[in-house]
């Protein structure tokens, strides 16, 4: 009896999701996003699968509505899929609360945004330290960083300033630098050079090869194909599903 009590019991546990089964920086199974619109469905991605290696450098490229903004929110935690499982570093995120995803967010991925996302009327050195703050690290500590991930981006000798004391490549700059003081997992940047002209967005794509070099991770969304065929690896995305992942180099 006490057999067949266990064998039911068993029975009635839903399986759990293996873990990570390639130990990968990023590995994606089956994800599925889907909104409801009134009666329908809409499906903002169809059941993509893939893995990220640590120090990859992968472009995600796709028209718009096709999904790749959507990717983008969950690879950085920013959103949930509806199905599907997915790995950061062996850690199942995918079931995570919101507060777990936030914890996750500050510490494996660091964000870079066309905007820049910069506080106005904060120094370059008091932006960079922001994540810093939020994790609670000493004053000291954190401006020692800070000023560190300047350096790391070329603006050691602009942390006094303001953004609008700073060209539209030195405040990506410091969004790129901002993004490194946590040291992250995952580099992640949407549309990086969008609001750059063509001279500055070549310099930053320059910045992210060397800090790739440096054995940096980099996840970078765009729909410009001559930025993505700077990364080493493109994963093709229409319609919501992955039309084509290729290594260039």
């Amino acid at each position: 009896m006490t057999e067949i009590a266990e064998m039911t019991n068993a029975a009635e546990t839903p399986a759990s999701p293996e873990p990570n089964p390639h130990r990968a920086m990023i590995t994606m199974r089956n994800i599925w996003k889907t909104y409801q619109m009134g009666v329908e469905e809409l499906h903002a991605l169809r059941d993509v699968s893939f893995d990220v290696e640590k120090n990859d450098y992968v472009a995600i490229i796709g028209p718009s509505g096709s999904g790749k903004s959507t990717l983008m929110n969950l690879i950085g935690c920013l959103d949930s899929p509806t199905k599907g499982d997915y790995w950061i570093n062996g850690q199942l995120v995918s079931s995570m609360t919101d507060d777990e995803l936030a914890a996750i967010r500050n510490k494996e991925v660091g964000f870079v945004f066309q905007t820049f996302n910069l506080l106005p009327r904060a120094s370059a050195l008091h932006n960079v330290e922001l994540p810093l703050i939020y994790s609670g690290m000493k004053a000291a500590d954190r401006q020692e960083k800070a000023k560190a991930a300047l350096a790391s981006v070329e603006l050691g000798d602009r942390i006094s300033h303001r953004p609008n004391e700073l060209s539209g490549g030195q405040r990506q700059r410091v969004a790129i630098a901002r993004a490194l003081v946590n040291n992250p997992s995952i580099l992640l940047a949407d549309e990086p050079t969008g609001a750059l002209d063509t001279k500055t967005s070549q310099e930053i794509m320059r910045l992210f090869e060397r800090l790739h070099d440096d054995g940096n991770t980099i996840i970078l969304v765009t729909h410009e194909q001559e930025i993505a065929e700077r990364a080493h690896r493109i994963i093709t995305i229409r319609d919501g599903k992955i039309e084509k992942d290729e290594r260039i180099r």
